[in-house]
């Protein structure tokens, strides 16, 4: 599958194209084994529908899942996850259109967890997980 845009860079699409200035994309490999019974862990980046319109593909890391409470990046609020719920970000956040946008996402929107990335060549390799710990707060 490919991924566009800037929003999960330096992990996806690092590298300008030269020829029109915008990110290469990269080809990734989606694993569904994660949908049995979703099955999926902070750090993890997935695929899931956006929930404004479900055609639409994003691609995004989960910082936060159902229970956890979440600190604001920029205040001292914190918030509850819901249940079937998980917040999601994109790696790059001056570029990323993501749960500081729309809130929680259900995790019956997940499509898949990105495991690899297939292409170009030289980026073939593991997508690994980055957990905030810093963001979660324990009340």
């Amino acid at each position: 599958m490919p991924v566009r845009g800037l929003s999960m860079s330096p992990t996806l699409n690092p590298v300008p194209n030269t020829f029109m200035g915008f990110p290469s994309d990269d080809y990734v490999l989606v694993e569904k084994f994660c949908l049995q019974k979703y099955n999926f862990s902070r750090g993890d980046v997935i695929v899931f529908s956006s929930p404004s319109n479900h055609k639409e593909k994003l691609t995004k890391r989960i910082v936060a899942l159902p229970g956890d409470w979440l600190r604001s990046s920029h205040s001292y609020d914190a918030m509850k996850i819901p249940e079937g719920h998980c917040w999601v970000e994109g790696d790059n956040s001056a570029s990323s259109f993501d749960s500081r946008s729309f809130g929680p996402i259900p995790i019956g929107l997940a499509h898949g967890r990105v495991s690899h990335i297939l292409w170009p060549p030289q980026r073939i390799g593991q997508v690994g997980r980055i957990i905030h710990p810093e963001r979660l707060s324990s009340f």
